[in-house]
């Protein structure tokens, strides 16, 4: 599965403008700007959590925002903003970042701060 969106005005969810998202089943690519061109990329692995937003504005047009926290390194939080079928993009998203990880045999770990066992003397 893949999607492709393109990133819409709030008013009336017009496509005016040049912000393309490419969701595939193994890396996001956010492609912007018009005179000057910037792809970025971020596997689909590297995907720890998501989060839908969706204001009043963007409700009435059937728009919303999908937010990846990520653990790459040029965009810890990809904003993928006023996008129509927000919803589906966000739970293809989740799926497919958690069988990545799988396949990729990927541990997330968080640093809490223990003591090693060599300073606690």
């Amino acid at each position: 599965m893949e999607f492709k969106e393109r990133k819409r005005w709030l008013f009336f969810g017009l496509p005016f403008t040049f912000t393309v998202y490419m969701i595939k089943e193994d890396i996001i690519t956010v492609n912007t700007g018009f005179f000057n061109k910037e792809e970025n990329d971020c596997y689909m692995y590297k995907v720890q959590d998501v989060t839908f937003r969706s204001s009043l504005v963007e409700r009435m047009f059937g728009l919303g925002t999908v937010e990846c926290h990520t653990g790459d390194v040029t965009s810890p939080l990809l904003v993928i903003q006023h996008i129509k079928n927000a919803r589906a993009v966000k739970q293809f998203i989740l799926e497919q970042s958690e069988e990545d990880r799988r396949k990729r045999r990927t541990l997330s770990t968080l640093d809490i701060g223990a003591v090693e066992v060599d300073d606690v003397e």
